[in-house]
């Protein structure tokens, strides 16, 4: 059952054994682990992203079944992205209904801040293994005990603050955003390609902060679009909403669609 707005969010923590681990890898070569006996080394390949796979192809049905629009939000720490989220939410409430899976390595920060909204939150931890730095598949799944999908139309997913992993790990989303604030600087597109190249919409955030800053914002939308030429990009301040309309409007089109209304 939905909490009620203002009730306290479900918090969950990531206790997977087999997934708790650092990013010392590469996820396109499974995850390798090594064991020892006596004088031998057992390497034990686990093809971690094939069994995300499965368990996203699991999501993605049910997300489709129940008519339920995915967003999965992504970004480095710091972006402004659980602002972003704030006023996304304020003014996609009244019209449709929306939950929110938050994830972070600890605290549970911005999940308060986004059930102020009245949205149902779900909060994911991943602290109890060295902090997963992305949410698979399969947490997921396991957060969505805590959500009734037939009460909301859009459930969005604030990943974990990181520009790698985060775009390796379908979840079974329809759309994935970046949120890339001027304050990181206009080469991040170009030093974290796959970011950009998986993600469907791109958000340049605190733009209020140009005139302050030695930042070529031509630079940064030329190389978006080579790496991703389809790609809408939104550029808009969290704080003052500067261009949130046709970030709100692209939103809005999406969830449409998913529920069979394209008016």
């Amino acid at each position: 059952m939905l909490p009620s707005p203002g009730e306290k969010q479900l918090v969950l923590r990531h206790h997977d054994h087999s997934h708790g681990h650092q990013h010392g890898h590469s996820h396109d070569h499974g995850l390798v682990e090594t064991r020892s006996k006596g004088s031998h080394t057992i390497k034990v390949v686990k093809r971690v992203l094939d069994a995300n796979e499965v368990t996203a192809g699991r999501n993605r049905r049910l997300f489709a079944d129940k008519k339920v629009f995915v967003l999965n939000m992504m970004s480095s720490p710091g972006s402004g992205k659980t602002t972003t989220l704030e006023k996304t939410l304020v003014q996609l409430l009244p019209e449709f209904r929306a939950a929110v899976i938050v994830g972070d390595i600890c605290t549970t920060n911005d999940a308060d801040r986004l059930a102020a909204s009245g949205a149902p939150v779900v909060q994911i931890n991943t602290d109890k293994f060295g902090g997963d730095c992305h949410l698979a598949a399969h947490v997921i799944e396991k957060a969505l005990d805590g959500i009734d999908l037939d009460s909301i139309d859009l459930l969005i997913v604030e990943n974990i603050g990181n520009l790698v992993c985060p775009a390796e790990f379908d979840i079974g989303e329809d759309k994935r955003v970046v949120v890339l604030s001027v304050t990181e600087g206009e080469d991040k597109p170009a030093k974290y390609p796959l970011m950009f190249r998986v993600c469907d919409a791109a958000l340049l955030n605190k733009i209020d902060l140009l005139p302050y800053l030695d930042y070529n914002l031509e630079e940064a939308e030329h190389t978006i679009g080579q790496i991703n030429p389809a790609m809408p990009i939104f550029k808009l301040s969290a704080k003052t909403e500067e261009g949130f309309e046709a970030w709100i409007d692209w939103v809005k089109q999406q969830v449409k669609a998913k529920l069979g209304n394209s008016s």
